[in-house]
C-alpha cells in the first residue's frame, strides 16, 4: 500500500513537472516570436506616414513597410541606402523589441511645400557605421528650416540642398555636433552663416554654394580642423578670406568662386599641403602670387581665375604631376610659360587667357593636353607643328605671332586676322551690321528678311571660328565642370507672342567662361542700345513690332544687357543674380556705365566688337548668350576706312 502511494506521487510530480516543462516551451516560442518580429513605434509609424502624406509620397509595400510594418523588407535587410532603386526610402535599426528609423531618403521626387513638423520627431535618425544619409535633395521644398533640427542630436550626414529653403540659417545646427557632412546649398536662404557652426567640430563636409547667404565666414569655424571639403562659390562672403582657413590642414577641396571677397590669397595656404582641388576666383582690391603653391604637389585641379595674380608661372610647375586643369586666366602673370608646363602627361585643360605672358610657345607638348587656351596675351614668334594634332583646341585670338616663319598649312582658318598687330584686309564693300542666329542655324525674318547666318559651328572649352565669308568671327573659352556641352549652344522650344520671328530667340550661345563676337569689316559708329539708355529712351530698343509689351520689363532687361558688359568684371552680376533681376527678385542696379566695348577696347574701325566675359566662372554653373541681330548703326557722313590696320589693340 505504501508503495502504491509513493509510486501515485511520483507520477502526479513527473506530470506536474512536464506541464511546466510545456508552458515554458510555450512561453519562450511566444518570446522567440516576439523577439524575431520587433516593429517601429506608432509614433514613428504616425510620424513618418503624416510626412508621406503631405509630400504625396507612398512607401512602396512590395519593397518595405510590408504588411504594413514600416520597419521590414529592404528597411531592415543588406540592401544598401544608397540603391537608386529604393526611393523613398527608410533604414530602421532594430533591437529585440523595437525598430527605429534612422535613415530616411527622398531624392528628386518633385516633393513640394514646407518640411512637416513631424520630421524633427524622429529623433533617432542616426547611424553608428557613419554611413547615415538623410537625403531631401533636389525637391521643391519652400519656407524656412525649422529650428527644431536642433532635436536631431543624432545626425551624421544632412542634406537639403537644390530646394527653395528661404530664411535663416537656424542657429540650432550647432547643436548637432555629430555631423559629418552638413549641405544646404542651392537654396534662398538670407542673413549670415551662425557662429554655432563652429561648434560641428567633427565637420568633414561642407556645402553651402548658391545658397543666398551673405557676410563673412564667422571666426569659430576656426574650430572645423577635421574639415577636409568646403565648397562656398556663388554667394555674397564679404571681407577677406580668413587667415584660419590655411590652418585647416585637412583641406582638400575648397571651392571660393563668385563671391565678394576682396583683399589677397592668404600667405597661410602654403599649409595647405594636401589640397587635391583647389578654386578661387574674382578677388577684388589687392594682389596675389602663386608662391603658396610650393608645397601642394598634390593638387589636381587648380582654378585661379580673375584674382590679380602677379609674377611668373613657378619654374617648378612640371613637379605637379597630378595635375589635369589649370585655370590661371585674367591675372597678371608676365613672364614665359615654362616649357615643363605643356608635358604634364596628366595635364589636360589650360587657361591661361587674359595675362600679360610673353615669349614663344613651347616648342614641345603633352599628347594630352587638348585644351588650350592663351588668348589676349603677348606672345610671339612662330607657331610649332603640335598646333596640327587631331582632337587640339587652341585659342590663339588676339597675340602677336607671326605667319611668314609659319607652316601655312598648320595655322588654323582665320588666324592672321585675329591677331594684334596683322592688318586684316577687305575688299569692299564695309559692313554696316551684321545678323547672327546665334546657335542656331541660318534663318530669314518674316518680317523684314533679314537673313541671320548660321551659328551653330561646334566650339569647345578654347576655340574661335571665323565664317567663311570672313564678316565675323566667335571665341569661346571655358569648361562646363563635369557636364559638357560638346556644342556650347541652348534650345527651347518656348514661342514668343505676337512676334513673327519667334523662332529668333528659341537658340542660343551659352559659355561657361568667356564668349566673344567680332564683326570683320564693320565700320565705325554710334551704339544705339547705350545713346537710347543714357538719354531715357531705352524703350525704342523693343520690337516695333510687338503691339504691346510692359515698359518697366524692357528697361529691365535692357538694364540687366548692359550690366554684363560692363569694364570690370566685379560689376558684371553672376549669373544667379542676372536670373533674380530678370525675374523681380532683386532690384536692377542703376549703377551702369559705359560698356566696356565701348571705352576700354582700343579696337581700330575695321572690327566691331562684343563680348560676354564671366570671370567668376562658377563650378558646374553656365553663362548664356543669346543674341540673335547684332546691328551696329553708323553715321552715313564718315569717311571710307583704311581696312589694313592693325584690329585688336587694346588695353585690358
Amino acid at each position: 500500500m505504501a508503495g502504491s502511494a509513493i509510486s501515485v506521487h511520483a507520477l502526479a510530480f513527473w506530470q506536474l513537472l512536464c506541464f511546466f516543462f510545456v508552458l515554458g516551451l510555450v512561453h519562450m516560442a511566444r518570446a522567440q516570436n516576439q523577439t524575431s518580429n520587433p516593429t517601429a513605434p506608432p509614433s514613428e509609424v504616425s510620424a513618418l506616414n503624416s510626412i508621406f502624406s503631405k509630400w504625396g509620397i507612398s512607401a512602396p509595400s512590395n519593397q518595405w513597410n510590408i504588411s504594413g510594418e514600416l520597419c521590414s523588407g529592404a528597411a531592415i535587410d543588406t540592401t544598401r541606402f544608397v540603391d537608386t532603386n529604393y526611393n523613398p526610402f527608410i533604414k530602421c535599426k532594430c533591437d529585440a523589441t523595437t525598430c527605429h528609423i534612422d535613415q530616411l531618403k527622398v531624392f528628386s521626387l518633385s516633393v513640394g511645400g514646407v518640411i512637416p513638423d513631424e520630421l524633427w520627431t524622429l529623433t533617432y535618425l542616426y547611424n553608428m557605421y557613419g554611413t547615415f544619409l538623410k537625403d531631401l535633395r533636389q525637391n521643391y521644398l519652400t519656407g524656412t528650416l525649422s529650428p527644431s533640427i536642433g532635436n536631431l542630436t543624432l545626425l551624421q550626414y544632412l542634406s537639403v540642398g537644390t530646394n527653395s529653403l528661404s530664411g535663416q540659417v537656424p542657429k540650432e545646427l550647432g547643436k548637432l555636433t555629430d555631423l559629418r557632412s552638413l549641405a544646404f546649398d542651392m537654396n534662398n536662404f538670407s542673413g549670415s552663416l551662425p557662429l554655432e557652426l563652429g561648434n560641428l567640430t567633427k565637420l568633414e563636409q561642407l556645402y553651402i554654394a548658391s545658397s543666398g547667404i551673405s557676410g563673412v565666414i564667422p571666426s569659430t569655424f576656426s574650430s572645423l580642423q577635421n574639415l577636409q571639403t568646403m565648397w562656398a562659390s556663388d554667394i555674397d562672403l564679404t571681407g577677406s578670406i580668413p587667415e584660419f582657413i590655411g590652418n585647416l590642414s585637412n583641406l582638400k577641396s575648397l571651392r571660393f568662386q563668385g563671391n565678394s571677397f576682396g583683399g589677397a590669397i592668404p600667405s597661410s595656404f602654403s599649409k595647405l599641403t594636401l589640397m587635391e582641388n583647389l578654386r578661387i576666383s574674382d578677388l577684388s582690391n589687392g594682389s596675389s602670387s602663386l608662391a603658396f603653391l610650393k608645397d601642394m604637389k598634390s593638387l589636381n585641379v587648380l582654378i585661379l581665375r580673375n584674382n590679380n595674380i602677379s609674377g611668373v608661372i613657378p619654374s617648378n610647375i612640371g613637379d605637379y604631376r597630378s595635375l589635369s586643369q589649370l585655370d590661371l586666366s585674367f591675372n597678371n602673370l608676365t613672364g614665359q610659360i615654362p616649357d615643363s608646363l605643356f608635358n604634364l602627361s596628366s595635364l589636360s585643360y589650360l587657361f591661361l587667357g587674359n595675362n600679360k605672358l610673353t615669349g614663344p610657345l613651347p616648342a614641345q607638348k603633352s599628347t594630352s593636353l587638348l585644351n588650350v587656351d592663351l588668348s589676349y596675351n603677348e606672345l610671339s614668334g612662330s607657331v610649332p607643328s603640335w598646333i596640327s594634332q587631331q582632337d587640339l583646341q587652341l585659342n590663339l585670338v588676339a597675340n602677336n605671332f607671326t605667319t611668314e616663319s609659319s607652316n601655312n598649312r598648320v595655322l588654323p582658318s582665320g588666324f592672321s586676322c585675329l591677331q594684334r598687330n596683322f592688318p586684316c584686309y577687305r575688299n569692299s564693300p564695309i559692313y554696316y551690321n551684321l545678323s547672327i542666329k546665334c546657335g542656331g542655324p541660318q534663318i530669314t525674318s518674316r518680317i523684314n528678311q533679314i537673313v541671320y547666318e548660321r551659328d551653330n559651328e561646334a566650339l569647345g572649352p578654347a576655340t574661335y571660328y571665323v565664317t567663311g565669308t570672313k564678316r565675323w568671327a566667335v571665341s569661346n573659352v571655358g569648361r562646363f565642370g563635369e557636364n559638357n556641352n560638346a556644342l556650347y549652344t541652348s534650345n527651347s522650344s518656348s514661342q514668343i507672342t505676337d512676334n513673327l520671328d519667334s523662332d529668333l530667340f528659341q537658340t542660343a550661345r551659352i559659355s561657361a567662361g568667356s564668349l566673344r563676337y567680332y564683326g570683320l569689316g564693320l565700320e565705325n559708329g554710334n551704339y544705339n542700345a547705350w545713346h537710347l539708355y543714357e538719354s531715357n529712351h531705352a524703350v525704342e530698343l523693343a520690337d516695333a513690332n510687338l503691339s504691346e509689351f510692359n515698359e518697366e520689363e524692357v528697361k529691365q532687361v535692357i538694364g540687366v544687357a548692359l550690366l554684363c558688359t560692363q569694364t570690370s568684371p566685379q560689376l558684371r552680376p553672376s549669373m544667379s543674380r542676372a536670373v533674380a533681376m530678370l525675374s523681380g527678385d532683386i532690384e536692377v542696379s542703376s549703377d551702369i556705365s559705359r560698356p566696356g566695348y565701348l571705352t576700354d577696347w582700343k579696337l581700330d574701325e575695321v572690327t566691331g566688337f562684343i563680348t560676354t566675359d564671366t570671370p567668376a566662372s562658377k563650378d558646374e554653373y553656365s553663362h548664356y548668350s543669346s543674341c540673335t541681330n547684332t546691328s551696329i548703326a553708323t553715321d552715313p557722313n564718315l569717311k571710307p576706312i583704311n581696312a589694313t590696320r592693325p584690329m585688336l589693340q587694346e588695353d585690358y
